[in-house]
């Protein structure tokens, strides 16, 4: 073989080689920032179709609604506790230190994003509840199936009295 072979070998090599890297490194960096979307029933039994539970510590958002009388509010700070629940039964409490939305409350659907730091229990960084009851994020309808109903208000909370 002579020199210039092995010159275009090793470009060529070279080449090859740190295309792959860029590659690994691209696919390391997009799977750490990646945020899977699962119900409450998935975290706590796994996806249906392929059993894949989220691990302690991963990034994921959760979608469902947030079960009447769980909200609970520390009165000395902006720690606020609630639970969330879907259509199978499964419930994961998650516990957020910021200011809620303001169509946030109980009985209504929210997505929150954060981390999974216990079996059931979520750690948000994000809370988003849904801006009108004609509306729903396609994985929420999902999760909640044919139980979702829509409220109902009285005439007293439609003209902007409280429960």
């Amino acid at each position: 073989m002579n020199s210039r072979r092995k010159k275009r070998l090793v470009l060529a090599s070279a080449l090859v080689g740190g295309v792959a890297a860029v590659a690994s490194l691209l696919l390391y960096a997009l799977n750490s920032n990646l945020n899977l979307f699962y119900t409450p029933s998935e975290i706590l039994n796994g996806k249906v179709d392929t059993g894949v539970r989220p691990e302690i510590g991963d990034r994921i958002r959760i979608g469902g609604m947030v079960t009447e009388g769980s909200v609970v509010r520390d009165p000395q700070s902006l720690n606020v506790s609630f639970a969330v629940h879907d259509a199978n039964g499964g419930q994961v409490t998650v516990t957020y230190d910021d200011l809620l939305p303001d169509l946030f409350r109980e009985g209504q659907g929210v997505v929150a994003q954060g981390v999974l730091v216990a079996p059931g229990k979520l750690e948000a960084t994000e809370v988003l509840a849904k801006h009108d009851e004609n509306y729903m994020p396609p994985e929420v309808a999902a999760a909640m199936g044919k139980n979702h109903q829509k409220m109902e208000y009285t005439a007293e909370q439609m003209s902007g009295g409280s429960k």
